[in-house]
């Protein structure tokens, strides 16, 4: 059983070999050029202004978390979406009984944007 295995084994450790060894080659043939810039922490090259632990705004954290609520109801519809044409084919009350679902999960989350437009969420000052 362990033997069916071996291929995969030794493609692992062949990817591994290679990628080592590219790694290696690379820090000893690459040219090391380091400078005042290359060592700054910001990889724009531009000095740092202000200090590194400024707070931000929670209208960012807001808009962040109103994308994964959206982004979270897609990972639900696609499913629906991709199944709906077996409801169909069910017949009967199976496919009315799915969109009335699926209706009602939109019009929540249609409601709960209308909601935080009105507050004001979506809003960048």
């Amino acid at each position: 059983m362990i033997t069916d295995f071996v291929p995969l084994f030794i493609m692992i450790l062949l990817a591994l070999g290679l990628a080592l060894t590219l790694l290696k080659l690379q820090q000893w043939l690459g040219p090391y050029q380091p400078g005042k810039i290359k060592g700054s922490p910001y990889e724009s090259g531009q000095d740092p202004v202000g200090s590194a632990r400024e707070r931000y705004s929670i209208k960012f954290y807001l808009v962040a978390m109103i994308f994964i609520v959206f982004d979270v109801e897609l990972v639900f519809l696609y499913p629906w979406a991709v199944s709906f044409g077996e409801f169909l084919q069910a017949g009967g009350g199976a496919a009315l009984g799915a969109l009335a679902v699926v209706g009602l999960f939109l019009f929540i989350l249609v409601v709960g944007l209308i909601y935080d437009i009105k507050k004001g969420g979506l809003d960048w000052d």
